[in-house]
């Protein structure tokens, strides 16, 4: 009998990789479920459906269902789901379950023997680096990982990463699904092959950025209200400004004029640059953000152009359409353009 403080987690996977726009109807179909649905873009949701199993009269398992049957049936859209009573098994569960789509529900009592035979790459919270770790030491799967001492385990990852992987393996997530929409910002990344010195191969790079990220936010139908600029120089020093847009916005144009601001504040002209990150503040839905009338035609015609390349982009992929200037020799190609959601910078950088 499921305690009533116990969460009953559906973590939820597409097969492939969505659009924003398909991302947020999923969004939508989980929410027609449960009010607690948590997004974790770009393709991922967690959704706590504990309140939802006396409404519906169904179990989990059977929410689960429905919720897989919805989104091929409206969106066209096949998911993975895992449903348990933690995160971290919902989550394994979810990577487990046939690749053409389908649910696995794993029981309080079922957990150990579940996740046993996984392998510790599967294990939410460990990273390649961290897999090959243990694999090194033999520890291949979680049933070893759940054998092995926890101090063995911290000496091998680190106190805190050690702690958490050995909870972890025993189904112990203490978790919850907190309620969250996209992410309320989005960042934008490039690292040269090579210490760059050259400024207009610079500002070439930083302007593919602000192409790339109001791309990413109009797609999301969303718009920024400030804007940051993070440099990072060769001897391991940071430079980094943040400045509020005129009105918020997801043009490249308006992107473009604040993010050349705060660059050219920096006063980098001499230093050697290895990495750009641009990142998006304060995000809001497009339709909840008041826009200026404008009289400026030239600015009017950009915002039609920009439409246009969007719908060819999208036709054609990223890339097809772009701006003169990033075809510079050593500016930032698509295939060394990184885009995040709500993470940190400093961590690719």
């Amino acid at each position: 009998m499921m305690r009533w403080r116990e969460q009953q987690v559906m973590h939820v996977r597409t097969c492939g990789f969505p659009t924003t726009g398909e991302y947020r109807s999923l969004l939508e179909v989980l929410r027609g479920i449960s009010p607690v649905v948590q997004a974790l873009p770009p393709g991922a949701a967690l959704a706590d459906v504990r309140g939802a199993l006396g409404y519906f009269g169904r179990s989990a398992g059977e929410l689960a269902e429905l919720v897989r049957l919805r989104a091929v049936a409206l969106l066209g859209l096949d998911v993975r789901i895992g449903v348990a009573s933690t995160r971290v098994v919902s989550a394994m569960a979810s990577a487990w379950a046939p690749l053409s789509g389908g649910v696995v529900v794993v029981e309080p009592g079922q957990v150990e023997r579940f996740m046993a035979p996984l392998p510790v790459g599967l294990l939410d919270g460990i990273g390649p680096k961290q897999a090959a770790a243990l694999e090194r030491f033999g520890l291949a799967t979680v049933g070893q990982l759940v054998t092995t001492p926890e101090a063995t385990v911290e000496r091998i990852l680190g106190h805190r990463a050690g702690r958490m992987a050995s909870e972890r393996a025993r189904g112990v997530d203490v978790r919850r699904v907190v309620p969250a929409d996209l992410p309320a910002s989005a960042c934008v990344r490039h690292r040269f092959d090579q210490d760059e010195h050259d400024g207009p191969v610079v500002r070439a790079a930083l302007l593919q950025l602000t192409v790339g990220l109001g791309a990413m936010l109009r797609e999301r139908r969303q718009v920024a209200r400030s804007l940051g600029v993070e440099v990072r120089v060769a001897d391991r020093s940071r430079w980094e400004k943040a400045r509020v847009l005129p009105e918020p916005s997801a043009l490249t144009q308006d992107l473009r004029d604040v993010a050349y601001g705060l660059l050219d504040t920096a006063g980098l002209q001499r230093a050697r640059i290895r990495g750009l990150a641009l990142r998006g503040e304060h995000l809001v839905a497009v339709e909840t953000a008041s826009r200026q009338l404008s009289l400026d035609t030239q600015r009017e015609a950009g915002v039609l152009v920009e439409q246009v390349g969007d719908r060819i982009n999208a036709r054609f992929g990223p890339g097809a359409v772009r701006p003169a200037a990033t075809l510079r020799a050593g500016a930032v190609g698509s295939d060394r353009l990184r885009a995040g959601g709500d993470e940190d910078p400093r961590k690719w950088l």
